[in-house]
């Protein structure tokens, strides 16, 4: 038995409008929002209580998606800081592809994206560069240069 495809990344925030905006600027599309609660929600999640708000983004080819989750209750919890550095355990970052790396930086810094180190060439392959978006989240980008 094998898995059919990676369906969605799940990212909890605190501010759900600031997220999406953030990922619409990238060039995603809102899939759509919901409220979840109720026994399934508790079943799956092991939490008791659950109630949140969830926006399903996905890439213009439809293949990834990433379901941005604000709760409102049990409360979200952080154990790290917000600016955790890239060789932190565990979920690191999201990279995304996209067709012009330093126009994409300029449209997202006012969403407050804010690059990690600088955009670096790789031979003669790609631009690439980590940035810091909401939540602390790091996106990766890439530009295939051939």
């Amino acid at each position: 038995m094998a898995i059919k495809r990676m369906d969605n990344v799940g990212i909890v925030v605190e501010d759900m409008d600031a997220a999406i905006a953030f990922f619409v600027e990238l060039g995603m599309e809102l899939e759509g929002r919901a409220e979840v609660k109720g026994k399934v929600a508790d079943q799956c999640t092991g939490l008791d209580g659950v109630h949140c708000d969830i926006a399903m983004v996905r890439t213009p080819d439809g293949h990834s998606r990433l379901e941005l989750a604000r709760y409102r209750s049990p409360a979200a919890t952080s154990d790290e800081p917000r600016n955790r550095p890239h060789n932190i355990l565990g979920t690191h970052r999201v990279m995304f592809a996209v067709d012009d790396l330093e126009g994409t930086v300029a449209r997202l810094r006012p969403h407050g994206a804010e690059l990690l180190g600088e955009i670096a060439r790789y031979e003669d392959s790609y631009l690439l560069c980590y940035v810091r978006g909401p939540e602390g989240i790091i996106v990766g980008l890439a530009e295939q240069l051939r």
